[in-house]
């Protein structure tokens, strides 16, 4: 049975040092989690952002990389381009925001769960800065 196949509950963490393991990820995925790393504290980027930074794949693509290994990184620095909070994990996502400063709009109470979203223009990250991109 593949890991892929797993019941989320029962795929292994991936909060290990992500270099140990770096020969057993698929060469893509190594590359969508060195984004993930270059992404500062209380800054995120859109999976379509972190696709397009490495001009290979689209926002499924990290998506899927980010749900089977995004545990060896600040996964809550690669969100959905809406701002919405990971389903499942908003309230770890949140409490992570919040540390890191990261801009949120206040959720209306009408909005259901009364969640914040990201504030996306002021959190968006676009990676400019980061070293070895051309």
């Amino acid at each position: 049975m593949s890991e892929e196949s797993l019941p989320d509950d029962a795929r292994p963490e991936y909060d290990y040092a992500r270099s140990e393991y770096a020969d057993a990820l698929p060469e893509y995925a190594e590359r969508v989690l060195e984004v993930a790393e270059l992404i500062p504290p209380g800054r995120v980027m859109t999976y379509g952002d972190v696709a397009e930074w490495l001009e290979e794949g689209g926002p499924r693509q990290v998506g899927r990389v980010m749900a089977l290994y995004g545990g060896a990184v600040a996964w809550w620095r690669v969100v959905r381009a809406d701002g919405a909070l990971l389903p499942g994990h908003e309230l770890r996502a949140l409490d992570h925001y919040r540390t890191e400063g990261t801009p949120l709009k206040e959720a209306s109470r009408a909005a259901e769960g009364h969640l914040p979203r990201l504030d996306m223009k002021r959190a968006r990250w676009d990676g400019e800065r980061a070293q070895g991109h051309t």
